[in-house]
C-alpha cells in the first residue's frame, strides 16, 4: 500500500538486544492532503529505515509504502502500519518499486523533475490494416488463425 503526505514530526528511536542481535525502531507521522486531512503514524524497522525517515527535511511530501499488520494481546487488538520505503514525492514521478530509486538525503540526477514532454504530433493518417500482407498458410500451421 501507499499513500502521501507531508512529514510533520519524527518519533523517537528505541532500540533492544534479541535472540537475533541488536535491532532499532523508529517512527514519523505524516498528514494526508484534502479536504479531510488525515494524521497517520508509521513505524520504521531496521537501521536503514530508520536513517532514510530522519534524512527527510520536516514538512516535504513524501510517499510511503508500507504494510499493515495487527497482533493481539490480553484480547485486545493492535495495529502497526510498517514502512518498508520513504521517499520524496514528486507528481507525474514513476513510483520508487519502477525506478529503483529510495530517498537517501538527495535526490539523483535523473530524479529531478524536468521540463514537461512535447505532446507527439498525431499521425496525419490512420494506418492503412487492410494493405498489411497476409502470411500463407501451411498444411503442418496448427494455429486456429
Amino acid at each position: 500500500m501507499e499513500i502521501t503526505g507531508k512529514l510533520i514530526q519524527l518519533l523517537p528511536e528505541v532500540s533492544g538486544e534479541s535472540a537475533r542481535g541488536p535491532w532499532v525502531k523508529g517512527g514519523f507521522v505524516i498528514e494526508t492532503e484534502g479536504d479531510y486531512p488525515r494524521k497517520v503514524a508509521f513505524v520504521a524497522f531496521g537501521e536503514e529505515r530508520v536513517a532514510m525517515a530522519k534524512s527527510i527535511p520536516m514538512g516535504s511530501l513524501v510517499q510511503v509504502t508500507f504494510n499493515a499488520e495487527s497482533r493481539e494481546f490480553n484480547e485486545r487488538w493492535y495495529t502497526d502500519l510498517r514502512a518498508s520505503r520513504i521517499q520524496p514525492f514528486v507528481p507525474g514521478q514513476m513510483p520508487a518499486a519502477a525506478t529503483g530509486y529510495a530517498w537517501q538525503g538527495a535526490a539523483p540526477a535523473a530524479a529531478q523533475p524536468t521540463a514537461p514532454a512535447q505532446p507527439a504530433a498525431a499521425p496525419a493518417e490512420p494506418a492503412n490494416f487492410a494493405a498489411a500482407p497476409q502470411m500463407a498458410s501451411s498444411p503442418d500451421d496448427d494455429l486456429p488463425f
